[in-house]
C-alpha cells in the first residue's frame, strides 16, 4: 500500500515540510533509507544521516534546526519515537489483517466461531471450542477440545493449544509455543508412575507469549498468566504456577511448579525459580540468577545463584574477586607462624 507524506502527517498529527505528495510504501532505518521508504530520527547520534539518507520521508522532532539541505520530505512531530511506533503499529495491523477460513482448515461442527476470523491452512479447531471475534489462527495451529479464545487474539503458525485452555482478549502467541502440555510430575513411591494432570491453563487479556514457550497445565486447578504478562522466547512455566499482572520474562526463564509470582516483576534472561515459592510484587531479578527461596519484600533486586539482594551480592563479589590474594596472604602468615614455632622449639 502507498501513502503520501500528507496522509501520514495527518495520521501522526504532524506538519509536512517539502513535497507533501511524495509516496512511500515501506519502512526503513534512516541510515539505510531508499526511495519510496519512510524513516525517523529520534536519537541525536543519527542526525548526520538526515542529510544523506535516500528515504523519501523522514519523521523528525518539530524543534529540530536543520544545518544543511535535506532531500527528503520531513514530517515534524512532537515525539518522533512515539510517532514512528504508532506508524509501525498501523503498518503491522495492515500486514497482519488476514481474514477468511481456508478450505483446508478443520472446524468441529459444534465449535462456536465469532465474526471476521482468519483460519489458515491445516489449522484445527476441536470439539466445543469457542472462538471470539477478529481472532487470527495461522496455518497448522491446533486448538484442543473445550478451549476458549477471546476476541482479537492472534495465534501464529504452529501454536498448539491443549484441551480446556482459556485464552483472553487481545493476546498474541508466537510460533511453536505449546500451552496446556502436562506438568512434570511422577511418583517415586509408586514405581515412578506419572501423576495425571487434569487441570488447565488460563491466560488473561493482553498477554504476549514469544516463540517456542511451554506453559504446562495444572495438576488440579489452573496454571495462570494474569493480564498484561509479556514473555520472550523459550520460557517454561510449570504446573500450577501463577504469574502476576504485567510481569516480564526475558528468554530462557524457567519457573518450577506451584510458585506464585507477583505483579510488575521483571526477570532477565536465564532466570530459574524453584517450586512452591512466593515472589513479591515489583521484584527485579538479573540475568542467570537462581531463586531458591521466597522473596517477600516488594521492589527488591536479586542477583546471583543462589540469588540474594543485589547490594549484598555486589559487596560479596568484591571479596570473591580478591579471594586468591587473601588465600595467598593467609598461606604466607601460616608459613611465617610455623617458622616462628620451629625457632621457639
Amino acid at each position: 500500500m502507498q501513502f503520501t507524506a500528507q496522509q501520514i502527517a495527518d495520521l501522526l498529527q504532524g506538519v509536512p515540510e517539502g513535497d507533501a505528495n511524495v509516496t512511500v510504501s515501506k519502512l526503513s532505518r534512516i541510515e539505510d533509507g531508499e526511495p519510496g521508504s519512510i524513516s525517523f530520527l529520534a536519537n541525536p547520534l543519527y542526525t548526520q544521516y538526515l542529510y544523506t539518507t535516500k528515504a523519501s520521508v523522514v519523521i523528525i522532532n518539530k524543534d529540530l534546526v536543520l544545518t544543511a539541505p535535506v532531500s527528503s520530505t520531513l514530517i515534524r512531530v512532537k515525539s518522533p519515537d512515539i510517532a514512528f511506533a504508532g506508524l509501525l503499529e498501523m503498518y503491522n495491523q495492515v500486514k497482519l489483517n488476514k481474514t477468511g477460513i481456508s478450505k483446508l482448515a478443520f472446524i468441529a461442527e459444534n465449535a462456536v466461531i465469532g465474526s471476521n476470523i482468519y483460519a489458515g491452512e491445516f489449522s484445527f479447531i476441536g470439539e466445543n471450542v469457542k472462538i471470539g471475534n477478529n481472532v487470527k489462527i495461522y496455518p497448522q495451529v491446533y486448538i484442543g477440545d473445550n478451549s476458549i479464545i477471546g476476541d482479537n487474539t492472534t495465534l501464529f503458525a504452529g501454536v498448539k493449544i491443549y484441551s480446556e485452555t482459556v485464552i483472553g482478549k487481545d493476546c498474541i502467541i508466537h510460533s511453536g509455543t505449546v500451552i496446556g502440555s502436562d506438568g512434570f510430575r511422577f511418583n517415586p513411591e509408586n514405581d515412578n508412575k506419572k501423576v495425571p494432570q487434569i487441570g488447565n491453563v488460563i491466560i488473561e487479556d493482553d498477554v504476549e507469549i514469544g516463540a517456542n514457550c511451554a506453559i504446562d497445565r495444572a495438576t488440579l486447578g489452573s496454571t495462570i498468566l494474569r493480564r498484561g504478562v509479556k514473555f520472550d522466547n523459550l520460557i517454561h512455566i510449570a504446573h500450577n504456577v501463577e504469574v502476576g499482572e504485567n510481569t516480564y520474562f526475558a528468554a530462557h526463564g524457567v519457573v518450577a511448579g506451584s510458585t506464585k509470582i507477583g505483579k510488575n516483576c521483571m526477570f532477565s534472561g536465564q532466570v530459574g525459580i524453584v517450586g512452591h515459592l512466593q515472589i513479591a510484587d515489583n521484584t527485579i531479578i538479573t540475568a542467570q540468577s537462581g531463586i531458591s527461596k521466597s522473596i517477600n519484600k516488594k521492589g527488591e533486586v536479586y542477583m546471583g545463584s543462589p540469588a540474594f539482594e543485589a547490594a549484598k551480592y555486589r559487596k560479596a563479589f568484591i571479596h570473591f574477586r580478591n579471594l586468591d590474594a587473601l588465600v595467598q596472604r593467609i598461606d604466607k602468615i601460616e608459613k611465617q607462624h610455623k617458622q616462628e614455632e620451629t625457632k621457639d622449639a
